[in-house]
């Protein structure tokens, strides 16, 4: 019996680690796990990595110490055959191959929706370390070309940072973005706190839609107290290298960050199953696909339905729980038993506002500044896998609080032009791939 599970990310994970409890004892299942990186992201640590009180390789755990009896495979997923039950992968090293699978679990994921706004390729996203990476090597860019400029004017503009979308990945993002540009300021003396400028734009009614309305009104009293100035009910029409337009303003910016609306992996959407009006996989309470019961899919690829009938939203505490409950039920599908309904209570939100600050609901408590912070901390730190990378992180929060940020620019562009090899090696792998299919 193989069971193929497609995604590394939180739900992949968590689906694999509990599946390798439950069958330890059974020796005729073999499980593969397929990722095009060949590690774990604990997302929600990304935003102190991208400020400097995190390493960036700690919020990482190699996916292959994370397991114990699964088989890894580090490739891109080209696509699926569900007629023939097969797997198209493409690796990094020139190699296209067919994993034929008796159950397929997608936990693909989601991406930035580049399309949502006219230009989006003008923006930073932020959703892999990649991507924190770039955006904090730009920000300390822009601080030292503003500290090499002529006068104040320039200042501002290199340190105007916009960020789009008032949701939790752009509120956390700016809190934590003004939290290091108040800590790196003692290095750069030509530069006054009042020439660095965060303006953030949500195009809903309010700022943070998945908490609590009153902590949401907290959250924005305490950006605007460290110089946000958060705009609600304004579209961004566009997006130009430098600039965005809003309905009756042009807004000048060294740095734009698009953190509004994601869309599911372009595999997932692709599948010949049934898919929402999202484009997520179609999934019963049980997270077996609608058109086919040897599919499952969980995670922000897809619907699944809650006692409302309304999909669980795509937060990290969801994943994770949806990753145990799906190998619950895929192994009760392996002794021929009834899978059963996937319920979860979502326990409480958390948003970190930068150092030390937070808000969050948890129990029914609303608990703001410090503890939130704290705890929200503590229950993400328990998610990554592994000890020695929970003491790396821990390690790294102590130095945090006695030392400033650092502010070492990391060169990449070696590693883009690697990168590029690597991608045009993949392209003509493809290729010859499916010039072999016809």
């Amino acid at each position: 019996m193989r069971v193929v599970v497609l995604g590394g990310g939180f739900s992949g994970v968590a689906a694999v680690r509990h599946l390798e409890r439950l069958l330890r004892r059974r020796t005729d299942v073999e499980i593969t796990l397929v990722s095009r990186e060949n590690f774990f992201v604990l997302t929600p640590l990304l935003f102190e990595a991208c400020s400097g009180r995190l390493e960036l390789r700690h919020c990482a755990q190699p996916i292959r110490a994370a397991l114990r009896r699964a088989r890894f495979i580090e490739a891109t997923v080209e696509s699926v055959d569900v007629e023939r039950q097969l797997v198209r992968t493409v690796s990094f090293e020139d190699t296209a191959y067919d994993l034929s699978y008796d159950h397929l679990v997608v936990a693909l994921g989601a991406s930035t929706n580049d399309r949502l706004i006219p230009g989006s390729s003008n923006a930073l996203t932020f959703k892999t370390v990649a991507d924190a990476l770039v955006l904090r090597n730009r920000l300390i860019d822009c601080f030292e070309r503003a500290d090499a400029a002529a006068d104040g004017a320039q200042r501002r503009e290199c340190l105007s940072v916009v960020m789009i979308g008032g949701g939790l990945v752009g509120v956390e993002l700016v809190g934590e973005l003004t939290a290091f540009a108040d800590d790196v300021l003692r290095f750069y003396p030509r530069i006054r706190r009042d020439e660095v400028g965060f303006r953030l734009f949500e195009a809903g009614p309010r700022i943070l839609p998945e908490i609590d309305a009153k902590l949401a009104v907290t959250a924005a009293r305490v950006l605007q107290r460290r110089g946000v100035d958060i705009q609600v009910s304004t579209a961004v029409q566009s997006i130009e290298a430098g600039r965005v337009r809003l309905q009756n303003d042009t807004v000048e910016a060294g740095i734009i960050v698009l953190a509004a609306g994601i869309v599911p992996s372009s595999v997932a959407s692709a599948m010949p199953v049934l898919h929402d009006q999202r484009g997520r996989i179609a999934v019963d309470a049980t997270m077996r696909s609608r058109s086919h019961p040897q599919i499952w899919a969980l995670g922000d690829c897809a619907a699944i339905p809650g006692p409302d009938g309304r999909p669980y939203p795509a937060l990290a505490q969801h994943a994770v729980r949806e990753g145990r409950h799906l190998a619950n039920n895929l192994a009760a599908a392996l002794d021929a038993r009834a899978p059963s309904s996937f319920m979860f209570r979502q326990l409480g939100t958390m948003a970190s506002l930068g150092h030390t600050r937070a808000v969050a609901r948890v129990f029914g408590l609303r608990l703001t500044g410090f503890v939130a912070w704290w705890l929200r901390r503590t229950y993400y730190l328990f998610q990554m896998p592994r000890w020695d990378r929970r003491l790396r992180i821990v390690l790294d929060w102590t130095v945090a609080l006695f030392f400033r940020p650092d502010i070492t620019r990391v060169d990449l562009r070696v590693e883009r032009e690697q990168e590029k090899e690597a991608h045009q090696l993949v392209e003509r792998a493809s290729g010859r791939h499916r010039a072999m299919q016809t």
